[in-house]
């Protein structure tokens, strides 16, 4: 079922023809007549989609905008003179003068005959129907006068079909399906997962979920493309059964993944979301979705919700809930007696990568302005902080280079420690039907993910490469590509600084960064190394994509360059179809780094010692800035554990589930004064915080958030925050409350600040926002209206910069007490932490980490699928369920974080990056043995968890006289 607020055309628009091989010329355009009307179209356009232009839509059935052309329903029928028939309007092409008549008598009866033959064979109980109102059958019906059918509803028919209810968010009615074939074709074209068909023949034809399975067991991802696309209630959510149809609609965008997709939230009475319609018009899904931003967004109504103040003075105290006022002022005069006592440097905020652009700016300017340091940091510390500093130093800009629309022009695409289909599904969905038409596909990836082999896909190459080489493999991708002559020379001499480029070839073609020389450290065998690099460096347009498997090291940052340098090596910068694109994993971690979160930078990454931005920011603020770095994430911890620091301001994080060596941060935490936690639950943080300020969800606030592709999205309030406060306002109230003044009256004024200030936002407005849907960074006089393609004709930082890239073996390596490599990642279903996910009906799919172990590892171990295993590294030991299987290579292991009491991060360690603190999350060093009970630290936190949660049900309530 389409958005209540969307205008469907039929046909998807035609491909820009031109008359030239020249991209940028003009069109070529048709002239027809609908009706008697002229109207000029793109050639290429179907008569459907030109009548719709015209308006003069034409009835249709098995058509929609968003998928290919069928011609199946016979309702779209037109007349054309000179011609015979009567043509199906969505599969037929306009052509110039032609006269085309879609209203005749002929036709009309013509129509009514073939929907008296739909709806004999359908229930005609509309009003009590769910989609009464929403229905095309039923809009189609009133559009041609049919009321009833001759042909009777006594018939053989489908009517007792049963329904398949196995779904959690949507149900399947065959009773209701008038078999359009127009959800097996999105979960085809759109969704690119072919888990749909049409079975069996004529009148037995039927929509069967793989092997005639329940949805729930079938290859279905629940993207609900299905639902999306039928044109009746066969296909339907039951939020729309339980709650009813919706009254209002408000477009948003998702809060989960970095692809921020475009939403259409449905509200009923201005309170209660029914569901998420995904926007059609979203530049970065183009209507499409997964089953996390379009279902999963109950959490926000969740009665774990804290809506709240609470204030405690120890954490093995009860709670008392306050009022905000009360709330705040008790945190600014804690943190001004600890900075009375142990310093100004004693205290430090963290901004979220979950929440807007707007808040955290605001965070960072409270850390800046009226802690009077630079002690903030963000979670892309842990994640992307390599990316930051990999590409800064190479192409002089902190971001990816292309639009996700790009990926439909490159010829072969590179996929470096990501799994998009689990991580960035809709983005995947878009690479995927890319690679259908064509495109080549190489994976480099510890495991084989589902890319590897899907159907109609197969990867190029898959290089299984050995958790902790990834430099010394793309030294010898480079190699290769260096000594076999295929570099683009005059590319590199005319953009790159060409004594840094002799540099770097002299020492990539080096015979101990051949393939063969490094074959035994990676993994890799050297004729799988030769074939990816030439069908990388051979392409037209070359593309790489990559996520945490290449930043989650200890040469992460090293990582990132190699990266830069293949493509700069070979020509795969500045323009469509190439590029070098980090797939960024929370909805605005991009734009948490853009707005100057990190210690050492303030927005658009420019550093706090140069005095002439600090003078800006100084004079927009009014108070003196510190000109020294403040404390990274880690060293904050480690200052906690040294006496130095203590009172932190968190936002939206959870570093006490999400950060390394969980033991470490959880003593760092308790060693505090005062960790004020500010969130939508009692996460594993606010488990040890002494002030609970109740945070907003995505539906409840206004602002921006910046996904992986540079694009700044709006953020708009869909029901009233349940606490009172969107989370600026709580970061204004705090930052007067310790007497430093913020006086904003709406998150547009925030980004007017941004705007002053930062000089990749110089042209951003919510007006712009407004009337473009989004903006890609940069936006200012140079590119009033955003940059897609970044690079084009030359480098941010002028010449590009080649960098000898030493491989420098990890020192977390299996040894014999701890054989085996322990990688982590995440899976559809789930996100990040598990907060959101975990209080959703997900859940059903995945309710627990496990561990997935490869068959022969398993077998020398006695461990068989779904046996309790105790994995131990030199940080700790937990207990997984076993998942024997070969998508991971021997030697090593993989496992998920997003269930708390599972705890994974108990087993990585404290290894990071050289350059940015990232922590080496893809590298542990464990054993995996068969146990029966779980470990002694589960075990504690499963207590703990317990006295909190009993704390947290008994906390004092004020008592009103």
């Amino acid at each position: 079922m389409y958005a209540r607020n969307h205008r469907d055309l039929g046909t998807p628009a035609a491909p820009a023809i031109r008359p030239t091989p020249d991209p940028t010329g003009a069109e070529v355009n048709v002239t027809l007549e609908i009706d008697q009307r002229p109207i000029t179209v793109p050639q290429g356009t179907s008569i459907m989609r030109a009548a719709a232009l015209a308006g003069q839509p034409i009835p249709k059935l098995c058509a929609t905008d968003t998928l290919d052309a069928f011609g199946s329903c016979r309702l779209c029928l037109v007349e054309i003179d000179g011609r015979r028939g009567f043509p199906a309007s969505c599969t037929t092409p306009v052509a110039e003068g032609i006269k085309v008549r879609t209203q005749t008598d002929q036709l009309h009866q013509l129509r009514r005959n073939v929907l008296e033959l739909y709806i004999s064979d359908h229930p005609l109980d509309c009003v009590s129907c769910p989609a009464n109102g929403h229905c095309e059958l039923q809009d189609v019906a009133q559009q041609l006068g049919v009321t009833e059918t001759r042909y009777g509803l006594n018939g053989q028919n489908h009517l007792s079909a049963a329904k398949d209810e196995s779904n959690v968010y949507f149900t399947f009615d065959p009773s209701m399906c008038i078999v359009c074939s127009r959800c097996v074709r999105a979960c085809d074209e759109v969704q690119g997962t072919f888990a749909l068909t049409i079975e069996g023949r004529g009148f037995g034809s039927k929509v069967a979920a793989s092997q005639s399975e329940p949805l729930m067991d079938s290859e279905c991802v629940s993207c609900g493309a299905c639902v999306e696309a039928c044109p009746t209630v066969a296909l339907t959510e039951k939020s729309l059964i339980q709650i009813g149809p919706p009254t209002e609609t408000v477009t948003t965008t998702c809060a989960y993944c970095g692809v921020g997709c475009s939403f259409n939230a449905e509200v009923k009475g201005g309170r209660e979301v029914v569901r998420m319609a995904p926007n059609r018009d979203g530049h970065a899904n183009h209507g499409h979705a997964c089953v996390k931003g379009r279902f999963a967004f109950g959490y926000a109504t969740h009665p774990d919700r804290i809506t709240t103040p609470l204030v405690r003075r120890r954490i093995t105290d009860p709670w008392e809930e306050v009022t905000w006022d009360d709330a705040i002022g008790h945190v600014a005069a804690e943190f001004r007696r600890i900075q009375a006592k142990y310093g100004r440097d004693s205290i430090g905020g963290i901004p979220s990568s979950r929440c807007t652009n707007e808040e955290a700016f605001l965070v960072q300017k409270l850390v800046r302005a009226a802690f009077g340091n630079n002690n903030v940091d963000t979670c892309a510390r842990v994640c992307h902080s390599p990316t930051g500093y990999g590409l800064k130093q190479t192409i002089g800009e902190s971001a990816g280079t292309q639009a996700f629309d790009s990926v439909m022009k490159a010829d072969v695409i590179v996929i470096v420690g990501a799994n998009p289909t689990d991580g960035h599904p809709v983005f995947a969905s878009q690479l995927k039907r890319r690679l259908r038409q064509g495109a080549q596909l190489v994976v480099i990836d510890p495991r084989e993910i589902a890319l590897v082999r899907t159907p109609h896909i197969e990867a190029a190459a898959h290089l299984q490469v050995r958790p902790g080489t990834n430099v010394a493999l793309f030294n010898a991708l480079a190699h290769v590509i260096v000594t076999e002559g295929l570099t683009k020379e005059d590319y590199v001499f005319e953009r790159c600084d060409a004594d840094a480029y002799r540099k770097w070839k002299t020492f990539v073609a080096e015979a101990r960064n051949s393939p063969e020389a490094t074959a035994s450290e990676t993994g890799v065998s050297p004729e799988l190394v030769r074939r990816a690099a030439r069908v990388y460096a051979t392409a037209r347009n070359a593309a790489i994509y990559y996520g945490l498997g290449v930043t989650e090291h200890s040469q992460g940052s090293t990582m990132v360059m190699c990266i830069a340098q293949l493509a700069m090596a070979t020509g795969n910068l500045g323009r469509e179809g190439v590029g070098v694109n980090p797939l960024r994993g929370q909805n605005n971690v991009q734009g948490s780094c853009d707005m100057g979160s990190f210690p050492h930078e303030f927005s658009g990454y420019r550093h706090v010692s140069d005095p002439g931005v600090r003078a800006l920011f100084e004079q927009e603020w009014g108070v003196r800035l510190e000109s020294e770095p403040g404390l990274r994430l880690p060293n904050m911890f480690e200052a906690a554990l040294d006496g130095s620091f203590k009172g932190i301001y968190i936002q939206g994080e959870d570093p006490a589930q999400s950060d390394p060596d969980t033991q470490h941060i959880t003593a760092a935490l308790a060693s505090m004064e005062c960790v004020v936690v500010q969130d939508l639950f009692l996460s594993e943080t606010a488990k040890y915080a002494h002030v609970f300020l109740p945070g907003s969800s995505f539906l409840e606030k206004d602002g921006t958030f910046t996904n992986a592709e540079r694009r700044i999205s709006p953020v708009r309030k869909v029901m009233a925050p349940r606490a009172g406060l969107q989370d600026w306002e709580v970061t204004v109230r705090l930052a007067n409350a310790l007497g430093y003044p913020m006086h904003y009256r709406h998150p547009s004024e925030i980004m007017d600040e941004i705007a002053r200030l930062t000089p990749t936002f110089h042209g951003v407005s919510y007006q712009k926002l407004n009337r473009l849907g989004s903006i890609q960074w940069p936006c200012n006089d140079a590119a009033p209206e955003g940059t897609p393609t970044m690079h084009v004709g030359t480098f941010v930082r002028g010449k590009g910069k080649f960098f000898v890239t030493e491989y420098v073996p990890t020192t977390e390596r299996a040894t014999r007490k701890y054989p085996l490599l322990l990688t982590t990642g995440r899976i559809l279903t789930q996100y990040n932490v598990g907060a959101q996910t975990r209080r959703t009906r997900n859940v059903a799919w995945r309710s627990e980490d496990t561990l997935e172990i490869h068959p022969h590892d398993a077998e020398v171990r006695g461990v068989k699928d779904g046996d309790w295993v105790g994995i131990t590294s030199r940080s700790g030991d937990i207990v997984l369920h076993a998942e024997v299987t070969e998508r991971v290579r021997p030697g090593v292991v993989y496992t998920t974080f997003h269930f708390a009491e599972s705890g994974a991060n108990v087993v990585t360690t404290e290894n990071s990056d050289w350059a940015t603190n990232c922590p080496e999350y893809k590298v542990t060093a464990v054993e995996v043995v068969r146990v029966n009970q779980p470990s002694a630290w589960q075990k504690r936190h499963h207590d703990f968890t317990d006295q909190q949660l009993e704390l947290l049900k008994h906390r004092r309530r004020p008592t009103h006289a």
